[in-house]
């Protein structure tokens, strides 16, 4: 696991830092605490001693115990500088809780404690969580140097708002909740290659809501937890997620970009725009069917009865598919009273998905407002049932499914391992030109005389684009890149699919 370095600085907030580093060691990483002298007449160096289970560091001309190294690490032979060796051994270094104080003093350089000079000489990444007064954080200066910090890299935990520690004080300033603080972390942990590197996800979630009038409204009870479920197993697979929301009050998963929606239409707008730039649709969200074909002004009195007229909503789901493109996989959702499998099978045709999840919602115990669920995920070929598990491990099945699909697409006997909508070189180029099958996880760079081939984007597999001036291929899990600038230069990195020059055979 990670080695995880935890900078505490003074402020009521502190006892929460000893709940982060219970969670982080039972979590099975390894902890170091660094203390400012103000922190301590909050919270003692025992205590958090006695869970990590290693020296708390105070102090930069202090020696340390363990040199620098992390539980379960092997300590140097050497005595190394102590400020120096925990950050260089740390993958990722938190400040929680970062007083205003603290914060003046990172976004300015000062080092004069064990807390502020590790966080100069750390090149892992690092976060900062501000927990202070609602109006010390609104300050000027205060949000001066949080945008100073963010400018050079560092993330910025936004803190919560609600009840202050001074008395009858409300606002934003709340350190986060521990658990959010470490799945915070780990999100900026370095991972290398994950499977759905490059990936670009949209997750929909929860159920919209059709206005009556300007108090009801037609809805219905999706919590939105196996769209939460879904944006959190993505995103911890390498994936750009984005989670288009109608009415979840749950918290978006660290690392992942959520829009807020309420109705049906701004549903659809939101995924109209989002969708052409996705790989995977994953419409978890429940859409009302129907709404009110005259929204009442005010509120409708009971005074007397009522006669509603509905009329339908838009099918957003084949709205979308009427526009999809062979790159990219779509999962649907169909929530049916008792094992309805050939309904299923019928919306997946009518509807253009690659993928159907059917869910049972006669049984109480499971689906919506519950953490359980159980599905049955079809395909044009198969049904497979998934039997009642949380819905974090029914998300982990449905990615799973998802995975296979977009592999045999692209191990297709007729495109020979590549996107079906492979183009031939011969075709594709004009002029001298190289054709580059380019994976998922990469990205194509290139100055403005570079010009790719206009039928694909540049994230496409494969990318098509004149070598007459530099190109460059970056990937984003390996960090090495294929470098041309001319049709006969070499590349830096061998491939088992070699570049082939336009013409070529």
């Amino acid at each position: 696991m990670a080695r995880i370095l935890l900078g505490v600085s003074g402020g009521i907030a502190a006892y929460k830092a000893l709940e982060f580093a219970r969670l982080a060691t039972s979590g099975g990483h390894g902890v170091r605490v660094l203390m400012t002298e103000g922190a301590e007449r909050f919270v003692g160096a025992a205590s958090f001693e006695g869970i990590v289970g290693s020296p708390v560091l105070t102090s930069e001309f202090e020696r340390d115990p363990m040199r620098g190294a992390f539980p379960g690490d092997d300590a140097p032979e050497h005595d190394p500088i102590g400020h120096l060796a925990v950050a260089a051994n740390c993958d990722a270094y938190l400040v929680a809780p970062a007083s205003a104080n603290t914060l003046a003093k990172l976004a300015g350089g000062i080092a004069d404690s064990m807390v502020t000079t590790s966080f100069l000489a750390c090149t892992a990444p690092r976060l900062v969580a501000p927990a202070m007064n609602d109006r010390m954080y609104g300050d000027a200066a205060t949000q001066a140097n949080l945008a100073t910090l963010r400018e050079r890299g560092v993330t910025v935990i936004e803190p919560d708002e609600g009840a202050l520690a001074s008395r009858g004080e409300h606002g934003k300033g709340r350190l986060p909740d521990p658990a959010r603080l470490l799945a915070l972390v780990e999100s900026e942990l370095p991972t290398g290659q994950r499977p759905w590197d490059g990936l670009r996800v949209l997750v929909t979630a929860g159920g919209t809501r059709e206005p009556i009038d300007s108090v009801r409204f037609l809805g219905n009870r999706s919590s939105g937890r196996m769209g939460i479920a879904l944006a959190a197993a993505a995103a911890r697979r390498g994936a750009e997620v984005t989670l288009i929301a109608a009415n979840v009050a749950l918290p978006e998963p660290p690392g992942v970009h959520r829009i807020d929606v309420e109705t049906g239409e701004q549903l659809a707008n939101a995924a109209q725009a989002e969708f052409p730039n996705s790989h995977v649709l994953l419409m978890a969200a429940a859409p009302a069917d129907f709404r009110a074909s005259e929204i009442a002004t005010g509120k409708l009195t009971r005074d007397a009865s009522l006669d509603l007229h509905l009329e339908p909503t838009e099918d957003i789901l084949a709205s979308l598919t009427a526009s999809k493109t062979e790159q990219q996989t779509v999962v649907a959702f169909a929530a049916e009273a008792g094992e309805n499998t050939e309904r299923a099978k019928q919306k997946l045709a009518r509807k253009k998905a690659d993928l159907i999840v059917l869910n049972d919602i006669s049984n109480p115990e499971i689906g919506f407002e519950s953490s359980e669920n159980a599905v049955t995920l079809i395909d044009t070929d198969d049904a497979t049932e998934i039997p009642q598990a949380p819905k974090t491990t029914i998300a982990e099945a449905i990615l799973d499914r998802v995975s296979s699909l977009r592999e045999e697409g692209r191990q297709s006997p007729r495109t020979d391992g590549y996107s079906k909508r492979r183009a031939n070189s011969r075709d594709a180029c004009s002029g001298e030109g190289i054709a580059v099958p380019l994976p998922h996880h990469a990205e194509l760079y290139s100055p403005p005389s570079c010009k790719p081939h206009p039928m694909y984007p540049k994230w496409a597999w494969p990318t098509f684009f004149t070598a007459s001036s530099q190109c460059k291929i970056f990937s984003k899990t390996s960090k090495s890149s294929f470098v041309s600038s001319t049709p006969s230069s070499t590349w830096s990195r061998s491939s088992s699919r070699a570049p082939k020059r336009c013409g070529s055979s």
